[in-house]
């Protein structure tokens, strides 16, 4: 772990020796009152298990466990949160007017090689105290996952660090995310319309229509976020570094017949023994 006495190291060595982001160093997790935190981590172990639950069905659930809460409070922390149902909604909110919105391309679309479609997604992220969000690249067809960042905010930026290093091991013929403004924003649509790669946006309120990703959320929450209740960024950081090496590298998935995703991405019919992806 990073340690700030040590006067023939500075922060940045250590975090190039560990591994991770310097810029993590220097996060504070984003935070809300002691009330309101308890309240999001109920509301995210439930919408992990449940993502059809809108405010409505939210705030009954954290009522039938004997909590008095305004609904208005609920719909509020799950806007913050970043999280909404996945049924169709009648009138959907608009995006920025500067921002196109892309057809979804993957109705008729089989899955059979590696770069074929990727996605990104985002994610809230608890700790003991704060939370942050996490944004992850994943390939459809190996599940695996190409790239990741943790920002405090949900400025666009941190997505777009994560598609630089995503594209850095290659691009996909098709790229799709949610219609947030993360992703429907011109820096991150340029980008992708500059290497050449069809957008492709999932219908509001449809977190089925990137189903791969979502289960990659599960994974990683139940597997490593609520089993460690992180207390620090750099903490977060490096156990998110072991934790997708380890999905990538050693978790089988039945899926893929019990290969892992790297075996996966690299075993391509016409290219057996090219070398995987690492980052």
């Amino acid at each position: 772990m990073i340690d700030v006495d040590i006067p023939h190291l500075s922060i940045r060595r250590q975090c190039d020796l560990l591994g991770f982001n310097r810029s993590t160093f220097y996060y504070a997790p984003a935070t809300e009152s002691e009330d309101n935190l308890r309240l999001m981590r109920l509301i995210d172990e439930q919408y992990t298990k449940t993502p059809f639950y809108g405010w409505p069905r939210m705030t009954a659930h954290v009522r039938r466990l004997g909590l008095q809460v305004n609904h208005k409070r609920v719909q509020r922390l799950m806007q913050t949160m970043g999280l909404q149902a996945i049924y169709p909604k009648p009138r959907p909110s608009a995006a920025a007017k500067e921002h196109t919105i892309y057809p979804y391309l993957l109705n008729a679309v089989v899955l059979s090689r590696p770069n074929q479609v990727w996605s990104a997604d985002i994610t809230y992220v608890r700790m003991t105290q704060g939370f942050m969000y996490l944004v992850a690249v994943i390939d459809w067809y190996s599940r695996y996952v190409l790239a990741w960042q943790l920002s405090n905010t949900m400025e666009p930026t941190f997505c777009l660090v994560a598609l630089e290093r995503a594209l850095g091991q290659g691009a996909p013929m098709i790229f799709n995310t949610d219609q947030g403004v993360q992703f429907t924003s011109l820096a991150f649509t340029d980008r992708l319309a500059r290497a050449g790669i069809a957008i492709s946006m999932d219908g509001r309120g449809r977190a089925f229509d990137n189903i791969f990703i979502e289960r990659l959320w599960r994974s990683v929450k139940y597997e490593d976020i609520y089993l460690k209740d992180y207390a620090t960024v750099p903490a977060l950081d490096e156990g998110l570094t072991h934790y997708f090496h380890f999905y990538n590298h050693e978790r089988p998935h039945q899926s893929l017949a019990y290969r892992t995703p790297a075996q996966a991405h690299v075993k391509q019919p016409e290219d057996p023994v090219s070398r995987p992806p690492y980052f």
